[in-house]
């Protein structure tokens, strides 16, 4: 059996070959407003630091070496 073309959907409207799309007028952008450079400030950290930017270690009589918790007798 062979198919057959159904050329009545072509009759419908919406159907039909497209029209060629017109390029849309395109505006010039608008000019950019400057903004003026923020001045950058250091701020404090919480806990004082090293160059590197890493907490200063301090020795706490409560923690050993790991950083694990002395267990003392009281």
């Amino acid at each position: 059996m062979r198919d057959k073309k159904d050329n009545a959907t072509f009759d419908l409207p919406g159907f039909a070959p497209a029209a060629p799309l017109e390029p849309e007028a395109k505006r010039p952008p608008p000019p950019r407003a400057r903004r003026s450079a923020l001045k950058q400030e250091q701020l404090e950290l919480l806990e004082p630091t090293d160059n590197s930017g890493l907490p200063i270690w301090v020795r706490d009589d409560n923690l050993d070496l790991t950083g694990l918790p002395v267990w003392k007798r009281d």
